[in-house]
């Protein structure tokens, strides 16, 4: 490549003139065709699948709880002083700290002459120089590996092992990524096939994440909706899964079932299926085809911005596994940071180590406090006439049911809204409060809900419990 991104013959010419006037005489020739005015690329010519996208996380309420922000900026008046965004997930931009022996070592990779410094304990030292010896040029801004570095894959492997009491992992079958999105969408490619009755047919929990929506739409695949049990704290129900898939024989050919778990947004609690699935037996542990993801983004991390993430994939093919690490490989390779990152999480410090007693205490007082706000959250929200919150378990969110007036349901129609946007705009605009409506996520017709994360601090958190409390009440009377 030549410097600037030009080309070697353009870059070499003593002129700047001759290259004007050969693109000149490029875009001259056949001029006795009229110039083509329109664009290439409109709304109408685009991909259809694209346009069917959506993804309420990031939707019109927190569009517009950005331009209230900008507004608040400016000095426009409000009833409130800022915009408390409990719409996503994202623990640090939500005050949570991040775990000092995690950012020491990506301190370390990033800049290795910190390694002569004494200020970092000697195992953050060690793990830098393991993961850097990895590194092509020693440097974590060498490309990796496609489907990640192996030592890493070793430290996944040996994670995954240790969770699932002893049950074995293969690294080759862990492939990093970049969050757990990346891999939930790589997978889902390789799934998709056929066309109409003979399409792919995803069946995905309601409510559900919309990435899943959201990929399965960008790709033309088929979505199937079950759906969990509220009253029994959104278990599922083995009828309803039956039900539902046999509804979508009728019109595509059902080839997936997706467990979100933890459960996001309803928080049920973790389970391993790769466990359960072994201890089913030969006859399913040999046969049925798995893939898990994981990220680095929630949980007592919180590091959402580094993007790292794995997966592994059990029982797949083997030509097909050729085509996956075909796919990966398209894209080069994950972040290295994010690889690193993953690597501390799955391989943290030891018993005996310098670091290990900070890092527990860390860690601890981390997911401590997470239990704290969840329990806090489903009681305060079950103090008040018209909600009602299941308890909080294994996530960060609260998905709590609203009832709504029917005058209310009435106005948002007429405004042409979902009744439970409408809600969550109005609570926006009067508290500054941001929520996601349950709408974006799927529920059962005629319940209405939001998702509200926990992470705010405890004191601001509190605050907004109480101003979504005091809203929900003038909201019943507005309508009632």
């Amino acid at each position: 490549e030549a410097p600037h991104g030009l080309t070697p013959a353009l870059r070499c010419c003593p002129s700047p003139r001759k290259p004007r006037r050969r693109l000149q005489a490029l875009l001259m020739a056949g001029n006795d065709v009229p110039p083509r005015r329109g664009k290439v690329l409109t709304v109408d010519t685009m991909n259809a699948n694209v346009k069917k996208v959506e993804y309420a996380v990031r939707g019109p309420i927190v569009q517009r709880a950005v331009q209230i922000e900008k507004e608040l900026k400016e000095g426009v008046k409000k009833p409130f002083n800022e915009v408390i965004k409990a719409n996503i997930g994202d623990a640090h931009a939500m005050g949570q700290q991040p775990i000092t022996f995690f950012r020491q070592v990506l301190a370390l990779c990033s800049y290795p002459e910190l390694l002569d410094d004494n200020k970092f304990p000697e195992d953050a030292k060690n793990r830098a120089r393991r993961i850097l010896k990895a590194c092509g040029g020693s440097s974590i801004g060498a490309y990796s590996a496609s489907q990640g570095i192996d030592c890493v894959r070793q430290d996944v492997s040996r994670y995954i092992e240790h969770r699932d009491g002893g049950i074995a992992c293969d690294p080759d079958n862990i492939y990093l990524t970049t969050g757990a999105s990346d891999g939930i969408v790589t997978i889902l490619k390789l799934l998709t096939t056929g066309e109409g009755r003979t399409r792919t047919g995803v069946m995905i929990s309601i409510p559900q994440y919309p990435l899943y929506s959201a990929a399965l739409a960008e790709l033309g695949a088929v979505q199937i909706n079950y759906y969990l049990n509220e009253e029994k704290c959104w278990s599922l129900d083995i009828d309803e899964l039956q039900r539902s898939l046999e509804a979508a024989r009728e019109h595509c050919r059902p080839r997936v079932l997706c467990i979100i778990n933890p459960g996001n947004p309803t928080g049920c609690a973790f389970h391993s299926f790769k466990k359960v699935l072994f201890e089913m037996g030969p006859k399913f542990s040999s046969t049925v085809e798995l893939a898990s993801f994981h990220s680095t983004s929630k949980c007592y991390m919180g590091e959402c911005g580094f993007r790292g993430g794995y997966m592994e994939v059990i029982n797949m093919d083997p030509e097909v596994k050729a085509q996956l690490t075909k796919l990966v490989s398209v894209r080069l390779c994950p972040p290295v940071p994010g690889q690193a990152l993953m690597a501390l999480v799955t391989n943290p410090p030891q018993p005996g180590e310098p670091s290990y007693a900070q890092f527990i205490a860390e860690k601890t007082a981390t997911l401590n406090n997470l239990a704290q706000k969840a329990k806090m959250t489903e009681e305060i929200l079950n103090t008040v006439p018209g909600i009602r919150c299941n308890p909080v378990q294994g996530a960060m969110y609260s998905f709590p049911r609203i009832t709504l007036p029917e005058r209310a349901i009435k106005d948002a129609k007429a405004k042409g809204q979902v009744p439970d946007m409408f809600y969550c705009m109005k609570l926006l605009e009067e508290t500054g409060i941001c929520l996601v409506p349950g709408s974006g996520f799927g529920q059962k017709e005629g319940t209405f809900h939001f998702r509200m994360t926990i992470l705010p601090p405890t004191d601001k958190l509190q605050t907004m419990l109480r101003k979504l409390k005091e809203f929900h009440q003038q909201f019943t009377q507005q309508y009632s």
